[in-house]
């Protein structure tokens, strides 16, 4: 994984967190969003853990790069800022989670695990005002909108929910990794959201996840 943020101290710190953790490689550290770019198409790491406010090139800026140029590479916000607006542009602009610096150890490691296996990480602290907005961008009843959707694809957001990726959603489903793309595809277009992550907290909120 990739660690860019424009201050040494933390950057170092976290090569030190997260070089005792099995499975996890730190491959580079930059300080701006432009080195993350050079780095990133250098070493092809499969999660890029990114802070917003930088010099050169800001995060929401690095992020959208970096998911245009380098799909397979998956960012993870890590950052002081929770602000809404922060919050949003760095999940339009791509990113698969968002973590606030004084998370612990812990949730640090889950949030990099999950999100390198195609899941979807919000910090508590700035989940519940996701949720009022993805609702309040719903363009009708949730009613109307869900029934717009065939039953497969109510199991699969039903999957986007749990953060479940496009291969454990094939595996879970019995169907091919192509076919879930096409069906989250469909699924976004149909309830008119951005991403996979607003899809996840739009299932969430009307409780498709639960119990599936």
């Amino acid at each position: 994984m990739l660690i860019c943020d424009d201050q040494q101290v933390v950057r170092e710190g976290l090569r030190a967190i997260l070089g005792t953790v099995p499975h996890v490689e730190v491959v580079g550290l930059a300080r701006d969003g432009a080195e993350a770019l050079r780095l990133v198409a250098g070493t092809r790491p499969d999660v890029a853990l990114v802070d917003l406010k930088m010099p050169v090139l800001d995060g929401v800026q690095a992020t959208r790069e970096i998911r245009a140029r380098f799909p397979g590479t998956r960012v993870l916000v890590l950052t002081t800022y929770d602000h809404d607006q922060w919050v949003f542009d760095a999940i339009r602009a791509g990113a698969s989670g968002y973590l606030l610096k004084d998370s612990p150890r812990e949730a640090l490691v889950a949030a990099i695990e999950g999100t390198a296996a195609g899941r979807t990480h919000v910090d508590p602290a700035v989940a519940g005002r996701l949720f009022d907005h993805v609702a309040s961008r719903s363009p009708g009843p949730p009613s109307a909108q869900l029934a717009s959707l065939t039953e497969r694809e109510r199991q699969v957001l039903g999957s986007l929910a749990r953060g479940a990726s496009n291969a454990a959603i094939a595996a879970r489903l019995h169907m091919a990794e192509g076919t879930v793309r096409n069906h989250v595809s469909a699924i976004l277009s149909k309830l008119d959201l951005g991403d996979r992550t607003q899809a996840a907290l739009f299932a969430q909120r009307f409780g498709l996840g639960d119990g599936e």
